[in-house]
């Protein structure tokens, strides 16, 4: 097409209907209009993508051992003979040392929460149907995901699952914009809402405005009416930093993530929430703070000689 008036009006046009999409597709939320149509396009493309990442990946098997997990992750014993298993499966190059680890932290992580997993690959980035920070995992209804399902790794909250295909599902990332999650203060129990940044640090809004925070102190998922979309006792992040209190209702603090977006691999969709809350107990032992050196004093003794002469 040559660059005509006509032309460019006709690409202001598209841009400002896709942008009126987009606009209706957030505001509808789960009655969205466009609900169908992302449902369809992942159907399409869900299979392509799947296929694609199999071809490429010869690993591809070990992970679907931990998809049978989704009875209640109660039985560490049978989770450490799965990670065995996945471990012998995964060899021992360097990338899949890597998956190693990562598999066996979301099965500690899984087992100390008690949440019943399937665990899944990311097999791709983004998501043809809008700007949201998202991934496509490679199971989906045929494995018993569902809509508005808790996705966590190894390291704590992943996302949720918002769009769901026979053997694909499209995942919405912590770290999007418009994702929200409340959250509850380690110890201190305070509660508050998380929503994401893009590529920032997490801001949350703590209900209580006077509210004693630290740098360091850590957030889990408060959890959601029947467990979903989020379960509870899931780890979220750190604070960095506490905004200065200006007597607000609520106060704001930015808190870094535990979960690496940039770099997800291995997941696991809880498709079981656990029975009790698990409170703080999915999060690691805090590193102990390094012990000072002790001080070592050296006394310095002044021997005479033997030959010095007394002087009158």
């Amino acid at each position: 097409m040559r660059d005509t008036r006509e032309s460019r009006l006709l690409l202001v046009l598209l841009i400002a209907i896709a942008f009126a999409l987009i606009t209706v597709d957030i505001r509808g939320g789960e009655q969205s209009p466009l609900d169908g149509v992302r449902h369809a396009a992942a159907s399409a493309f869900g299979p392509v993508e799947k296929g694609v990442a199999a071809a490429v990946d010869p690993v591809g098997d070990a992970v679907a051992a931990v998809r049978d997990s989704g009875d209640r992750s109660s039985r560490i014993a049978e989770l450490e003979r799965e990670n065995t298993a996945l471990k012998q499966r995964l060899g021992s190059d360097d990338r899949n040392r890597g998956r190693t680890r990562e598999l066996d932290a979301l099965l500690k992580t899984a087992g100390r929460g008690q949440y019943g997993i399937k665990g899944a690959q990311v097999i791709a980035i983004g998501a043809a149907q809008g700007f949201s920070w998202t991934v496509t995992i490679d199971i989906g209804s045929d494995d018993g995901v569902r809509r508005d399902m808790t996705v966590i790794n190894g390291d704590g909250l992943v996302g949720r699952v918002t769009t769901v295909a026979p053997g694909t599902s499209t995942v919405l990332l912590a770290s999007d914009p418009k994702f929200t999650v409340g959250t509850r203060m380690e110890k201190t129990g305070e509660l508050g809402f998380a929503g994401g940044q893009g590529d920032s640090a997490l801001r949350v809004e703590l209900l209580n405005g006077k509210a004693a925070v630290h740098k360091g102190d850590r957030l889990v998922t408060f959890g959601s009416s029947k467990d979903k979309p989020f379960v509870p006792g899931v780890p979220v992040g750190e604070v960095v930093r506490v905004e200065p209190s200006a007597g607000g209702l609520t106060r704001t603090l930015q808190v870094r993530p535990f979960v690496g977006f940039s770099k997800l691999d291995i997941v696991g969709v809880v498709v079981e929430a656990p029975r009790d809350d698990p409170r703080d107990t999915v999060l690691p032992p805090k590193p102990e703070a390094p012990k000072p050196a002790p001080t070592v004093t050296v006394t310095v003794t002044v021997t005479p000689s033997p030959s010095a002469k007394p002087q009158d």
